[in-house]
């Protein structure tokens, strides 16, 4: 049975670029191989700076997960941090991975770009990324094609590894170390634009939080950026971000009549917004009200997380056990 494998970061409320570009597949993947999905709460800590903020995104990332349809019995939901073998792997893996594949990653590139001064974690983070994967044997790792570059980073490490220790104990079904994991891109990823017409993200400030109360939901939802055409002037769907949002959500025929409406003329950028915000409001609702029953007993969230985190331990323990023999440590 094939390794899944994937995570999340807590920085926030997880929005429709989370939802759709992630949390969607990869509850469908748990349906396809043994999934171990955890919330990444070392990697945001190189962002998060406020203990409460992190230790809520953290139950809310959970609860999200749980709402939206994960089955903890089919899927391992876990914290990062309840499992120590992640750091540990990261500075095994650290010894073996060359400077200049760090110095070439997207996230540190940007933040020169921006000049910007990363801290080491930013620097150090495909290399926890690669510990997240190997310590799971993972075979796949659903990702965004933003995101393939880590699991190549990945492969570059185990490989230089397994050809290291050619003799070492093998990984499950495979020659060497390590289980070299497969990139599996998630086509959604590059089309959930978030208010301003960018990649939805948080650092972009321009997101719809899935589980957003009503009343603050409507208000982002009107507030989209959009041109000045008038009511009566034709309007181009192809490059609108309400029809690019209201494709997620809406069925074949609701989405060919608003993009009749837009070539047409006549109706208002408003109007269009408030379609929007009936199909994405009644698309969650079912999640809504799930989400609601499990915050009311957050023992049961506790539980679940406790649960994973025992299960990944299991797994992860013996993985450590194999590298330590295999480096020298035991």
């Amino acid at each position: 049975m094939k390794r899944i494998l994937s995570g999340i970061k807590p920085t926030g409320a997880p929005h429709l670029g989370n939802y759709f570009g992630m949390m969607k597949p990869c509850i469908a993947l748990q349906e396809q191989g043994e999934a171990f999905y955890f919330i990444a709460d070392y990697h945001a800590l190189t962002t998060v700076r406020d203990p409460e903020a992190m230790r809520e995104h953290t139950r809310g990332v959970a609860l999200d997960f749980l709402a939206c349809g994960l089955d903890p019995v089919k899927a391992v939901i876990f914290r990062q941090s309840d499992v120590p073998e992640h750091t540990e792997l990261a500075w095994i893996l650290s010894c073996f991975t060359p400077m200049p594949m760090l110095e070439n990653c997207h996230a540190f590139k940007d933040h020169l770009a921006k000049q910007k001064t990363p801290v080491h974690g930013l620097f150090a983070y495909p290399v926890l990324m690669a510990a997240d994967i190997l310590l799971y044997d993972s075979n796949v790792v659903p990702v965004g094609r933003d995101q393939k570059q880590h699991v190549e980073v990945t492969r570059d490490i185990a490989g230089a590894i397994n050809r290291t220790y050619p003799k070492a104990g093998h990984s499950p079904g495979g020659d060497g170390l390590f289980v070299i994991p497969e990139p599996s891109i998630i086509p959604h990823v590059a089309t959930v634009v978030g208010l301003d017409g960018q990649k939805m993200s948080k650092s972009y400030d321009n997101t719809i939080p899935i589980f957003d109360a009503e009343k603050p939901m409507r208000k982002k939802i009107m507030g989209i950026v959009t041109d000045s055409s008038p009511v009566e002037a034709p309007k181009d769907p192809s490059v609108s971000t309400i029809v690019a949002l209201y494709r997620l959500f809406a069925g074949e025929a609701d989405v060919e009549k608003m993009e009749a409406d837009f070539r047409a003329g006549g109706v208002g950028y408003g109007d269009f917004k408030k379609r929007l915000f009936d199909a994405l409001w009644e698309y969650f609702r079912p999640m809504r009200e799930k989400r609601a029953a499990l915050a009311a007993d957050p023992t049961h969230v506790d539980g679940v997380l406790a649960s994973g985190a025992a299960r990944a331990h299991a797994v992860a323990s013996a993985t450590m056990e194999r590298v330590r023999r295999a480096v020298g440590l035991r």
